[in-house]
């Protein structure tokens, strides 16, 4: 096990800059998370980690050691891709042991690694079978035996879960999150998918063109986004986003409503701001803010319902059933002491 520091890192593809001075630090035993949307330079700042891209400028640290120079079959990390990338002419087992083949380990060793890495998921029963004979959900799984049987120092993930169906990657989001738990090995994850990175992460690394917006716990970020993108890219359903201006303790938006400001702010300069609030941190109640229906999603646990407020398209997220039609007037309020509000400028948190 080892830490992992990330110092400035910038990567150009010619004059094109794809990340922008890039420090991240990874405690030994740590599992963080890479999450942003396409093309904000996760999957690239992780290939860099693995040696497969060159730096351009800055430094990454594995443990003691700068290793921006470093061929990626030294670097003693373990890497799990998305495709699984699994050899179909060589058995489960033979999948698992190719490192330690290609090292030349004795036959015993191998055995005894494989076993304990089948064990550790399961795979005892499929070790003579062939990935065709497979599930997605056993091929991943074969992947990570793979990575376990190295006894790298870091665990590297690149969006490992995105090519299975929505119940097994729940499935597999708890296997992995276990797995980590038992052999506690530092663990880097890249995923799209902000479900996954609230569940799974120590600590989560929001990325956006290149560069970092925010790094922290998962709940950390969800109740105290440091910015607009933050704040909408964390939860789901997303936060509701409203443009308006500050005013005699409220802010106004265009269409003349008016929304509490936040009781956590002691105090708010007037003037052009943006409030966010969560659609679970709205309620239904007495006098509220008028809002029109306009659809109603039953999901079991909660229902969604997309509204109209003035001219702000809102989602709201209600533990209660509601039986409102479309049209219907319902009227809600957001929790004042689960409100956000942003700069409107610079987008950061006030």
């Amino acid at each position: 096990m080892a830490t992992v520091d990330i110092r400035d890192v910038r990567k150009a593809f010619g004059p094109f800059e794809v990340l922008h001075g890039v420090s991240v630090a990874i405690a030994d035993g740590e599992f963080v998370v890479l999450v942003g949307p396409s093309g904000c330079g996760k999957s690239t700042l992780l290939r860099m980690l693995a040696g497969l891209e060159n730096i351009t400028s800055g430094e990454i640290a594995i443990g003691s050691k700068v290793v921006n120079a470093v061929p990626p079959k030294d670097r003693d990390i373990a890497m799990v891709f998305q495709n699984y990338a699994l050899y179909p002419h060589m058995t489960v087992f033979d999948n698992m042991a190719f490192s330690m083949t290609l090292a030349k380990a004795p036959k015993a060793l191998m055995e005894q690694e494989v076993g304990r890495a089948a064990k550790i998921l399961g795979l005892e029963e499929l070790l003579q079978r062939f990935p065709r004979q497979l599930s997605g959900g056993q091929r991943q799984r074969v992947a990570m035996g793979r990575a376990i049987v190295r006894n790298p120092q870091v665990f590297l993930f690149d969006e490992p879960l995105s090519n299975l169906d929505a119940k097994l990657r729940v499935q597999m989001r708890s296997e992995i999150k276990e797995l980590h738990q038992r052999l506690k090995v530092t663990t880097v994850y890249v995923t799209h998918d902000q479900i996954e990175a609230m569940t799974m992460a120590d600590k989560i690394v929001v990325m956006n063109g290149g560069n970092i917006e925010q790094i922290g716990a998962p709940l950390e970020l969800y109740d105290r986004p440091a910015n607009v993108f933050v704040a909408g890219f964390i939860g789901s359903p997303a936060m509701n986003i409203l443009k308006g201006t500050v005013s005699n303790g409220s802010l106004r938006t265009d269409d003349g409503t008016d929304w509490p400001l936040p009781t956590t702010l002691k105090s708010a300069k007037e003037g052009p701001a943006v409030y966010g609030v969560r659609p679970e941190h709205l309620r239904i109640e007495s006098g509220g803010i008028p809002a029109t229906v306009q659809v109603v999603e039953p999901t079991g646990s909660e229902t969604q319902v997309l509204m109209k407020i003035g001219s702000q398209t809102m989602i709201g997220a209600f533990r209660e059933r509601v039986s409102a039609k479309p049209g219907e007037i319902l009227p809600v309020r957001p929790d004042p002491a689960l409100v956000h509000l942003f700069d409107q400028q610079s987008g950061q948190r006030l």
